[in-house]
């Protein structure tokens, strides 16, 4: 079992910056590809980020991409998604998810998870 805490979310400008953190507990991340969805108001969870074990291949949504960076620090057992340029749009929330690694790779498909974390809030004022 794996355990996912998100933290970092809260209230920013457009155009202001925030910087969420998934702790992870119960085993370490080495095994897991790490990735972060998002759920907007009223709409479905989507993906946001993706990273390897090794911290290669990364992928992003074409939304986040020039904005967001992923990253994973695998002796702190730690993934952050340090989201810049932030816009109304992004205005969701963000949740944690791993995925055992597979053949396969980074899915974007939130079935393929394994764990989540319950999610932090981020609100982007206009």
């Amino acid at each position: 079992q794996v355990q996912l805490v998100e933290s970092g979310g809260g209230l920013v400008q457009a155009g202001g910056s925030l910087r969420l953190s998934c702790a992870a507990s119960g085993r370490t991340l080495i095994s897991y590809i790490m990735e972060w969805f998002r759920q907007p108001p009223g709409k479905e969870r989507e993906f946001v980020a993706a990273i390897n074990w090794s911290g290669a291949p990364i992928r992003y949504t074409d939304s986040a991409k020039g904005r967001f960076t992923i990253s994973r620090d695998n002796v702190k057992n730690t993934l952050y998604l340090q989201m810049n340029s932030l816009k109304p749009e992004d205005t969701a929330v963000y949740y944690c998810a791993a995925r055992l690694r597979s053949p396969r790779g980074i899915s974007v498909t939130a079935s393929d998870m394994d764990y989540w974390g319950k999610g932090t809030l981020v609100t982007v004022s206009s």
